[in-house]
């Protein structure tokens, strides 16, 4: 099959990568496209339909998740067996992170990679060959439904001194990722809730809260964060944020959208927030910013985290702190539930915890993080003022900002042709947004080797034919 004939609006307020997704699965279910079909390729079929890769691949990575396309190395993308769908439909796809397909980029700047370099190989093998023993055959049954407590123990001393969340490990639940632990959190807080969650914002959580659009309202967001008198005007009854750097824009919520924010939640007896701490531990300038949950004097606050940005993103441990009523309620609807994660690796990961290794490797993977942000902030000043960057304060990505009279698909199309991955920032909204007229650029620097940062942001912006600042002078 070399063309799918869809028809794209591109002035929908639905995403393009949706809308391709609807398509391919609607014509598979139709039997348009036969079992065994291959689709055409990413790149061929981007030209046709003239949208960026990303666009494709956003696209096929929900099929693939959702098992209605099987990816092949080096071969391709073929459709599944429909009959084998039956408890397929409600996998939550992660669209951002693509890890497990061989990257065509020679150079990517994706928001989810990490510094693979760094990582401490040999300490977590050791703990790995510990752990891995006929002494621990226990561990090969199932464990306590929320997750084994020494781990859960281990997340809330660690949350308690680095974030100044408030908890106990019993209102700590674990999930293979947040793709597993939001619909846990949804389920809980029952069919009447009603979501509003940040626009432009992670694309997993659009998936999430738009099966249902009539129960979930995309909030605007500004230099400060969401705007929380554009929340209060909605019948929403739970909020879902990034208050510490919000993805993708960088922004950090404001002290004073936080009482806003938390004063909107204790208003009514059903509001909650919740708060995705996503990539904390990384933040370069000032006092680290507290936690929602931390300064939360009603627990109305539910804490959402991961290890994926802290150790690596293939360990697939998430968790959530839940208030003390809901975790009531969770022992009642979910006690039959099994924990997700295998018990061999929360007990590698405590270990690791326990013995101070985790926080050694934060504290240099900080640093490493810091020093690349510094060369990036260096390289790009001297695009300046043509590019200009902001989220810099945290995290392992920021928002470029060029002045161009190119659009932000014309910019990222330009990037690819030139084997480079990056990510426009319209791709991570869900409604229309008034923005600047100036294109930007999500770049997350978060899997460039050091050595190699300079040289990639320069061979970006020739990509660009974006001119040193110097050059633009003679």
């Amino acid at each position: 099959m070399d063309f799918l004939m869809f028809q794209l609006e591109k002035n929908s307020l639905i995403p393009l990568y949706e809308q391709l997704y609807s398509e391919i699965k609607e014509a598979i279910i139709r039997g348009k496209i036969a079992e065994g079909a291959k689709l055409p390729s990413k790149r061929k079929l981007a030209d046709y339909l003239a949208v960026s890769q990303t666009t494709i691949e956003f696209a096929y990575s929900q099929l693939v998740a959702e098992g209605y396309i099987s990816s092949e190395a080096r071969r391709g993308f073929f459709v599944q067996n429909l009959e084998e769908l039956a408890l397929i439909e409600q996998a939550i796809p992660n669209v951002i992170q693509e890890e497990k397909y061989v990257s065509t980029y020679s150079i990517d700047f994706s928001p989810g990679k990490i510094d693979t370099e760094s990582f401490p190989f040999k300490i977590w093998r050791k703990y790995a060959k510990d752990i891995v023993n006929e002494i621990n055959k226990d561990f090969l049954q199932l464990g306590h439904p929320q997750g084994d407590y020494i781990l859960r123990h281990q997340i809330s001393s660690y949350l308690y001194q680095s974030r100044g969340v408030k908890c106990t490990p019993e209102q700590i639940i674990l999930g293979s990722g947040t793709e597993q632990i939001m619909p846990l959190i949804i389920r809980l807080l029952g069919k009447e809730a009603i979501y509003g969650f940040e626009n432009p914002g992670y694309p997993l959580t659009h998936h999430l809260f738009l099966e249902d659009k009539q129960k979930s309202v995309p909030i605007p967001v500004d230099e400060d964060g969401v705007i929380v008198s554009r929340l209060e005007q909605t019948s929403a009854t739970a909020m879902y944020v990034t208050p510490s750097h919000q993805f993708p824009t960088g922004a950090v919520l404001s002290a004073t959208r936080r009482s806003q924010l938390l004063a909107w939640a204790y208003q009514q007896e059903n509001r909650y927030i919740i708060e995705d701490d996503y990539d904390s531990e990384f933040r370069y300038t000032g006092k680290p910013i507290p936690s929602l949950q931390g300064i939360d004097q009603n627990e109305r606050v539910i804490y959402l985290s991961t290890f994926s940005k802290s150790l690596m993103p293939s360990l697939r441990i998430a968790y959530a702190v839940l208030p003390k009523s809901l975790v009531t309620q969770y022992k009642q609807k979910y006690s039959y539930y099994s924990a997700t994660v295998p018990r061999m690796d929360q007990y590698i990961l405590a270990n690791f915890m326990e013995d101070g290794y985790f926080a050694k490797h934060l504290n240099k993977m900080r640093k490493i993080y810091k020093r690349k942000l510094e060369i990036i902030t260096k390289t790009i000043a001297e695009y300046a003022p043509t590019v200009t960057i902001s989220g810099e304060q945290a995290g392992m990505h920021i928002v470029l900002t060029i002045l161009s009279s190119k659009t932000e698909e014309e910019l990222v199309s330009l990037a690819e042709q030139a084997g480079i991955r990056i990510y426009s920032l319209r791709e991570y909204i869900t409604a229309e947004l008034e923005l600047d007229l100036d294109p930007k650029l999500v770049l997350g620097f978060g899997g460039i080797e050091i050595e190699h940062l300079a040289t990639s942001i320069h061979r970006f912006m020739e990509a660009l034919k974006i001119k040193k600042s110097t050059e633009n002078s003679l």
